[in-house]
């Protein structure tokens, strides 16, 4: 789904794109735009943390971020990613409040899987239409977003992708954004972005009862406290509007 009058930016403007990192997200869902966004001709590509010490992802791979929250330039692009760290990000002000700073002049913000949660913290889906994982998608209105069921969602200057791999294809999508479908194309051709997939239960809509039963059940508990979280925002801040 996309609505969007932004046009494309041309390339002699030089883009600054940042990619936050943080304690156990997901890695996957900042390495897929990185492989995609950090490829876009002109750009300067910043991983972004409070700090600049080892970050482990929540299956313990290591990043290294270059740049601190305090350093950042102003970017055109921020991209948030989810994970189970995103609780621990969503209930932490100082990254709260660099996202609201950041999102008040960038031309973009993408978010991938639950990192439309922290965004939601950061108060930037009132009123947007949003996506998110699929067990999170309960949560958005929460955060006062409407939740649409799409892979990809542009909303203004606001891209959500849903569930992890998603994250290549918003990110094609917001590559097409500020340098034009070729771009994308050549972008999608190099990384041989053909998906073919072994099994076709990659959605709920198409997965077996018992392995959407399965995979519901594993994420029960971070699912409950994802709900926990939206709710006490929701008393305070849209209860209170």
């Amino acid at each position: 789904m996309m609505e969007n009058n932004i046009q494309a930016i041309s390339q002699d403007t030089h883009l600054r794109i940042g990619g936050l990192i943080f304690p156990n997200m997901d890695q996957c869902d900042f390495a897929g735009p990185f492989e995609v966004l950090s490829r876009i001709p002109n750009s300067t590509f910043y991983t972004l943390w409070k700090d600049k010490h080892v970050v482990r992802d929540m299956r313990g791979m290591q990043l290294i971020p270059d740049t601190s929250l305090d350093e950042a330039p102003q970017l055109d692009v921020l991209i948030v990613p989810g994970g189970y760290g995103q609780e621990e990000v969503g209930a932490d002000e100082e990254v709260l409040a660099f996202i609201r700073a950041q999102a008040k002049n960038a031309l973009y913000v993408y978010s991938v899987c639950t990192g439309a949660l922290i965004c939601g913290a950061a108060g930037l889906l009132h009123g947007r239409k949003a996506t998110t994982h699929w067990t999170a998608m309960g949560v958005l209105p929460l955060y006062g977003a409407i939740p649409c069921d799409d892979r990809v969602v542009v909303h203004g200057n606001y891209v959500s992708a849903g569930g992890v791999t998603s994250g290549i294809d918003g990110s094609l999508i917001l590559a097409a954004l500020l340098r034009g479908d070729q771009l994308a194309k050549e972008l999608q051709l190099y990384m041989a972005y053909d998906p073919q997939p072994p099994f076709d239960s990659g959605s709920p809509a198409k997965a077996s009862a018992d392995v959407l039963g399965n995979v519901r059940a594993r994420a029960l508990g971070i699912t409950e406290q994802r709900l926990a979280s939206a709710r006490r925002y929701a008393e305070r801040v849209l209860d209170s509007a």
